[in-house]
């Protein structure tokens, strides 16, 4: 497919991404904005600040109350390092929020980051809509069954190596080309097991066994993923790997963020996972009504 011929934020045919239960996801702006809710005491930016329940559904409202089309909850830390949980301690913080959500933000659309099988058929029983998994259904491979059953929106995400190990002197011999591939294999293998590919959008994995570097390629680079036809969801916000180029701490990287959204969906992204929902919805506003006139 030519890029070109797909219009500068069509994000892959943005409007086909299609979730639990067949039904269509639309964001209500020419952007889509994701919200995260982390329910962990160990997250990079904001571990512990939300790791309770009555903490993670206020965070979760508030969110939502931003614009946020997606809520995104996660209960483990992935970033570089982190140890990973049991299914059991990831339901015990992940079905109370759930069931709040649930009782007060009834028609929200729900995504739930694991790779746990058994986290992913519960969640999905209670109303989810999305699977958000760093694993590409490797880490866990019953992963692929639930999927298959439950038919959810999911994310393909690539990364090299579990959190625990994967900063350990990543290396690729053409970063661009393998992870083209990787999405190329992974898509394939999804839908030959019976994963719908309008279900699935593509994330790059910024900072998932990459360094500063192969971050600055990637993005540099969207077409190699928007050629592909499927939409591209962006998860850089407040990385580290703006602190590599720019010496800035995660509290000081809400303004880098927004320039580097503002720019990937001049390119093309459609979907953004970001921290700040009230800011990424004003900077991509801004851009739309500019583009508009």
């Amino acid at each position: 497919m030519n890029p070109g011929s797909m219009g500068p934020h069509s994000g892959g045919r943005p409007g086909t991404w299609k979730v639990a239960g067949g039904r269509t996801l639309r964001a209500s702006a020419p952007f889509g904005v994701m919200g995260i809710v982390n329910l962990t005491p160990d997250s990079f930016y904001d571990g512990g600040c939300h790791a309770d329940a009555v903490a993670g559904l206020a965070h979760a409202l508030q969110l939502r109350d931003d614009g946020a089309d997606v809520l995104d909850i996660g209960a483990e830390s992935s970033r570089p390092g982190a140890a990973p949980l049991t299914p059991e301690e990831e339901m015990r913080r992940l079905l109370p929020v759930l069931a709040g959500l649930k009782r007060e933000a009834s028609g929200t659309c729900l995504s739930v980051d694991t790779y746990h099988a058994d986290t992913a058929a519960a969640v999905l029983a209670q109303g989810v809509e999305i699977i958000n998994d760093i694993s590409a259904c490797r880490f866990d491979p019953a992963l692929l069954d639930v999927l298959v059953e439950y038919k959810p929106g999911y994310v393909l995400m690539h990364s090299q190596g579990r959190p625990e190990v994967m900063q350990r002197a990543p290396q690729y011999a053409d970063v661009r080309r393998e992870v083209r591939e990787f999405f190329e294999r992974e898509m394939a293998r999804l839908v030959r097991a019976g994963l719908p590919e309008d279900r699935i959008v593509l994330d790059p994995g910024i900072g998932f066994g990459k360094t500063l570097e192969h971050n600055l390629t990637l993005l540099a680079h969207p077409e190699d993923w928007l050629e592909l036809g499927r939409p591209v969801l962006m998860g850089l916000s407040m990385k580290s790997f703006f602190g590599g180029l720019l010496g800035l701490a995660a509290a000081e990287r809400g303004i880098v963020t927004q320039v580097a959204t503002a720019r990937l969906w001049e390119r093309g992204v459609f979907w953004h996972r970001v921290h700040d929902v009230a800011a990424t919805r004003r900077t991509l506003r801004l851009l739309a009504a500019l583009e508009a006139h």
